[in-house]
């Protein structure tokens, strides 16, 4: 009799725990996906039922008994739960985790779901023009501006809607400006008309208003939006509508991917390069890998798009896995910016400000014109250091320089979040002379407003868009004229759109050029081309000035002389001489202890248990972290390497189990992460 249930569980272990099922249920109605309150310890857990089965390893009479089926049908649709099984299997998580991370919060706890099913119409019906749950059933999509597209976005959608019903991987490659939006609302129109759902993907929250507010101007269906400033209610309710169908449109950040839809359609990941799309911890997931699979299990298209596609992107496009659609011009009347490089060998900086990048500004201010002047580093300055005995203010738990914030007055370490009060004297000689070394974005934003007094300045990191509709404020500010000079970190080098920038000056272009990380080359050139990508982009002429102190670096002059496609496929070429990733693949076993011996110890162990099975794989290290101290805690990594993908996670599966039962395994914090982005 078919009475034992397979459980899987939200716990970091790899293997299901069995259930005898409980009497009130009628076994014939038992299903695969079923969420299960069962006994687990002291606790009450929920999991999911994966199998019925006749037998278990441990006898009858140990078996304890479910508490309660909580669902009637499974809360994932079969393909969904396709796509988590082989999610835990790639990235080898367990898989309660994994269907745990893709439902709201309140049904991983039990809550009752046919409760929260019955109130679904009445959120349709009630609340639908409500901003907080779906948003734009009322606007005429009909009123939207008529864009003329130009021949390479009309081939491009023609392409993509004539693959709709079934899979296609699309990568949408076009120049910065091209009008890549677009195609995808174009995309998304024909999807409408055969009654189905469109999933949109977007990086980061900040992109989200930005899009929606084309998105609205465009389509008089429901609009929804799903991002990690949701209350929990609007979680769930956001949820239950994509479920069920309600909303016809779904925007949303990384964890929408899981989202169940009644009718998909087709999935686009925007701005596919950007790494935010890899979640850096628990279940290490990448949402653009993922939703290719997702495509394939329905049987619908995926579309890919960025101006700079990250180099995985490219290779698959140039093996014929994608099919790249290439939007080479410019949309409308802009063209492509002017560039020129500011040698800083031959100027002498001026607070950061080459002379000829602040007469530059002068004469776009004069033709009212808007400026972005991009620096990748917030706070006031990286450094701050004592005149008398050259002691610096360094995090205790680090080992890293505390960046000074001016307003308020603080010394903040940018790696753990560590903050401390502005020291009044040296505590090493006890001099009063402390300065603050380098720029940040708060020192620019101080110094331009001595250089332009009687010019809007507006300044975006990450600093002053923590607050609730921050950011929407501050891009307002910009597209309303009222700040002439835009000062910003990468958020404002993100897909955003200044129509009335002229001029983009970016002040040290040379940090990624010599990093020790191997995928340094291709963010600096992915970075610098968005950047560059924000002026110009309407009928303005624009023009982009980078200081640097290395004008001739030859991959900086290829990027900007040949553009960011030729530039990305000169560094396949250097990948594939030294086997990197895309030609390789990777695994990075990553521990951390407060101990500094622990780490070292637990990863030799690892090793140890992977050597049998490292036939076809290379073992490097362990080694220290590129940051060995994080928070007060010692850092070390493993890496794997192969040639393939099989014998990497053929060994994984051998030692994934073992390796959790070592001794040391429970004096550290340790992780493991496929197809690694960071080797921090």
């Amino acid at each position: 009799m078919l009475n034992i249930l397979k459980i899987a569980i939200a716990a970091p272990l790899h293997h299901y725990f069995d259930y005898l099922a409980p009497t009130d249920f009628p076994l014939n109605q038992l299903k695969k996906g079923l969420r299960v309150l069962v006994p687990f310890g002291k606790q009450e857990k929920v999991g999911f039922l994966m199998e019925l089965s006749t037998t278990s390893e441990r006898p009858l009479s140990q078996l304890r008994t479910a508490i309660a089926i909580l669902d009637e049908v499974p809360l994932l649709p079969d393909s969904i739960q396709r796509l988590l099984e082989w999610t835990s299997r790639y990235y080898h998580c367990p898989l309660g985790e994994v269907f745990a991370n893709a439902l709201p919060n309140s049904l991983r706890v039990g809550k009752d779901f046919k409760n929260s099913l019955k109130k679904a119409p009445k959120i349709h019906a009630a609340k639908i023009n409500s901003k907080k749950i779906v948003i734009n059933t009322t606007t005429d999509g009909a009123l939207a501006k008529i864009i003329q597209l130009n021949t390479h976005q009309q081939q491009a959608i023609a392409t993509i809607i004539n693959s709709l019903g079934k899979f296609q991987a699309f990568l949408l490659n076009g120049v910065t400006g091209s009008g890549k939006t677009e195609v995808y609302l174009e995309a998304i129109q024909a999807v409408l008309d055969r009654g189905e759902q469109a999933l949109v993907l977007v990086p980061e929250i900040g992109l989200t208003p930005q899009m929606l507010e084309r998105f609205q101007a465009r389509f008089s269906v429901p609009l929804l939006l799903f991002h990690s400033r949701l209350t929990e209610k609007q979680r769930l309710e956001h949820w239950l509508l994509s479920k069920t169908g309600a909303a016809s449109i779904i925007i949303g950040t990384r964890s929408a991917l899981f989202t169940p839809l009644l009718r998909p359609g087709i999935i686009i990941v925007d701005e596919e390069h950007d790494s935010s799309f890899k979640q850096q911890n628990g279940l290490r997931y990448h949402a653009r890998d993922l939703a290719l699979v997702r495509g394939r299990l329905e049987n619908i298209p995926v579309i890919l798009g960025s101006a700079t596609a990250s180099l995985e992107s490219v290779f698959n496009a140039r093996q014929k896995r994608y099919q790249m659609l290439h939007l080479p011009e410019r949309a409308g009347n802009a063209l492509q910016p002017s560039f020129h490089f500011v040698d800083l060998r031959q100027q002498k900086l001026e607070q950061g400000f080459a002379p000829v990048l602040l007469q530059t500004m002068q004469k776009h201010l004069q033709n009212q014109g808007q400026v972005l002047l991009f620096l990748n580093r917030r706070g006031f300055s990286p450094v701050t250091i004592c005149h008398d005995c050259g002691w610096t203010a360094d995090c205790q738990r680090c080992e890293r320089k505390m960046t000074f914030h001016k307003k308020p007055a603080h010394l903040q370490c940018h790696y753990c979040g560590y903050r401390r009060p502005l020291d009044t004297h040296c505590p090493n000689c006890q001099g009063q002379q402390l300065f603050a070394l380098g720029q940040g974005t708060q020192r620019l934003e101080q110094t331009l407003q001595k250089y332009f007094p009687s010019v809007g300045i507006v300044r975006i990191d990450r600093d002053n868009t923590q607050h609730k509709g921050s950011l929407d404020s501050l891009l307002k500010n910009i597209h309303e004229g009222e700040s002439q000079i835009l000062i910003g970190t990468q958020m404002l080098a993100k897909g955003h759109h200044f129509p009335n920038v002229t001029l983009v000056g970016i002040l040290e272009a040379d940090s990624g050029l010599f990093s020790a990380d191997f995928r340094a080359l291709e963010r600096t050139g992915q970075l610098l081309t968005q950047v560059a990508g924000r002026a110009g982009r309407a009928d303005k002429p624009g023009e982009v000035l980078i200081q640097t102190y290395h004008p001739e670096h030859p991959l900086l002059l290829h990027l900007i002389q040949q553009g960011y496609l030729s530039f990305s496929d000169i560094l396949l070429q250097e990948r594939r001489a030294s086997l990197l990733p895309p030609f390789s693949y990777l695994v990075l076993i990553h521990a951390e202890a407060l101990s500094a011996s622990y780490p070292n110890d637990f990863l030799n162990e690892v090793k140890h248990q992977a050597k049998p099975y490292s036939e076809e794989v290379r073992l490097l290290g362990p080694v220290p972290s590129l940051l060995p101290r994080r928070a007060g805690y010692y850092r070390c990594q493993l890496l794997l390497q192969a040639s393939q993908r099989k014998p990497l996670h053929r060994l994984l599966e051998q030692i994934i189990k073992p390796i959790s039962l070592l001794a040391s395994s429970r004096r550290v914090r340790w992780s493991l992460d496929v197809d690694p982005i960071e080797l921090f």
